[in-house]
């Protein structure tokens, strides 16, 4: 039974008000069967964000923090000095799991799904931060399980919550730009390290870092201060680079306003490094530093849509409707669709829409509201979540909407990897040159539903993770 039932039931059957938690009394409290109790693991951060965003529905209770990092997390715990503190997750597993109805995962990239599966396993609802995982098999895989045991889900990429996206839906939807063919995304990520060699040497663990727990299923190795506090964004084995990390932001316009699914191909072309004249660096175990990405997908009501993505510094080429003065998206990205009678402009978030020529604007009539409103309410993309789990509400960007957003970003990712990477071929006689082939600078070919490149092996290695022993996905 969860807490908050077992404490509705208690309370109507005794007198005896001692056995009701002193958070659910007073003045300004939340009567019991109104709360959501959570556990939270990465609370210092993005994670303290989020958490601020859960407390200002005030229909939460936080049950244990979890954080690797006393330093990160030194901010969150000062605020809220009575909440349980964890380092290792699998301890909140065994000592709480009775005690919590939900969890909030702001934690790197490559333990999200580590994480939450226990969890939702466990039937416990589950708020993840994007992107929702590390890898693409693990996607499907929480998707699967959320849909399974019928728990309340919301990846964390707020734009989803938002009325930008809601309204560029209900423009196209109108037809006011005909059918969408293409659609340029963009991002200023990263804004971080990325395209450099595997750091040496080992420096010092700071104190009240765990780096082994840190590390969690990824390889071990030294600690180095080039992977952290936010810099492992930058590196594969734990990050997702620019496009994960932005990506479901950005591309969530496209695919909530032209339902996208699975793509079909994608192909990518990435900054190279050199090491000196004619020399060509090995940089693959850190994200590029900029990158294209060209996605296919196949849609019922637009047919075959292009979907290209951009990244540090690069941009997409500039409408031509375009006057001077004006700009496509904002500071840190945006997105164009591109349809038969005319262009939508977005900024990130989803935020802004116009129409392009500018003057489109002024002889539209944009079509009467008829999608559900969720900004607005305080705490937004949190508390449509929340009242997901306490009211059985649908949420934005539940796992069934973000795994397959998730999937599809990191599918750009494996266009990236196979760029990436190289082969050395033995001379073919004593003493020859070695040299050195690229056989994933190609358009990969995907099978969404079996999970499977079909036209080149090597990317499906990738698909799927690897895991240090007593690490793995269970």
């Amino acid at each position: 039974m969860q807490r908050r039932k077992f404490i509705k039931n208690v309370t109507a059957s005794t007198a005896v008000f001692s056995i009701v938690p002193s958070y659910v009394l007073g003045k300004g409290h939340v009567p019991p069967s109104d709360t959501l109790y959570i556990g939270a693991f990465g609370v210092g951060g993005r994670g303290a964000g989020v958490i601020r965003g859960l407390q200002e529905t005030a229909k939460v209770k936080f049950v244990s923090f979890c954080d690797v990092d006393d330093r990160r997390a030194a901010e969150t715990y000062a605020l809220y000095p009575d909440v349980k503190r964890y380092k290792d997750f699998r301890k909140v597993y065994d000592k709480q799991l009775k005690d919590i109805d939900a969890i909030m995962v702001a934690t790197p990239d490559h333990t999200h799904a580590t994480i939450a599966l226990p969890f939702m396993r466990a039937k416990k609802h589950a708020y993840v931060e994007k992107p929702l995982t590390h890898n693409i098999a693990e996607a499907r895989l929480m998707t699967k399980v959320a849909r399974e045991n019928g728990i309340v889900t919301q990846m964390g990429n707020q734009g989803a919550s938002s009325d930008g996206s809601r309204q560029a839906k209900e423009w196209i939807n109108s037809g006011v730009i005909g059918k969408v063919e293409r659609v340029d995304c963009w991002t200023n990520r990263p804004v971080w390290p990325q395209g450099i060699p595997l750091p040496v040497g080992k420096d010092e663990i700071p104190e009240g870092l765990d780096w082994d727990l840190w590390l969690g299923p990824a390889a071990q190795r030294d600690y180095n201060n080039s992977y952290l506090p936010f810099k492992w964004r930058g590196w594969w084995d734990f990050g997702t680079g620019a496009l994960g990390d932005m990506g479901c932001h950005i591309m969530e316009t496209p695919f909530g306003v032209l339902d996208l699914g699975y793509p079909t191909e994608a192909e990518a072309s990435c900054t190279t490094n050199w090491v000196g004249d004619f020399v060509e660096a090995d940089y693959s175990a850190s994200c590029p530093a900029s990158s294209i990405v060209r996605l296919k997908f196949n849609t019922q009501q637009h047919g075959d849509i292009a979907l290209n993505w951009y990244d540090g510094g690069i941009m997409p080429d500039l409408p031509d409707e375009l006057k001077d003065g004006e700009t496509i998206g904002d500071s840190g990205g945006g997105s164009v669709f591109y349809g038969t009678k005319g262009i939508l402009v977005c900024d990130v978030y989803s935020r802004n829409a116009r129409l392009l020529p500018s003057e489109m604007m002024g002889l539209f009539t944009p079509p009467t509201p008829t999608l559900t409103r969720i900004e607005g309410s305080t705490g937004g993309h949190q508390r449509n979540w929340v009242e997901g789990c306490l009211q059985g509400t649908p949420t934005s960007s539940d796992f069934e909407r973000s795994g397959p957003l998730t999937e599809a970003v990191l599918m750009g990712n494996l266009a990236i990897k196979a760029f990436q990477y190289k082969e050395i071929v033995a001379p073919e006689e004593p003493g020859g040159r070695s040299s050195i082939i690229k056989p994933g600078r190609k358009k990969l070919l995907w099978e969404g539903e079996s999970m499977r490149v079909t036209n080149f092996e090597k990317a499906n290695e990738w698909v799927k993770g690897t895991y240090r022993k007593g690490w793995e996905l269970k």
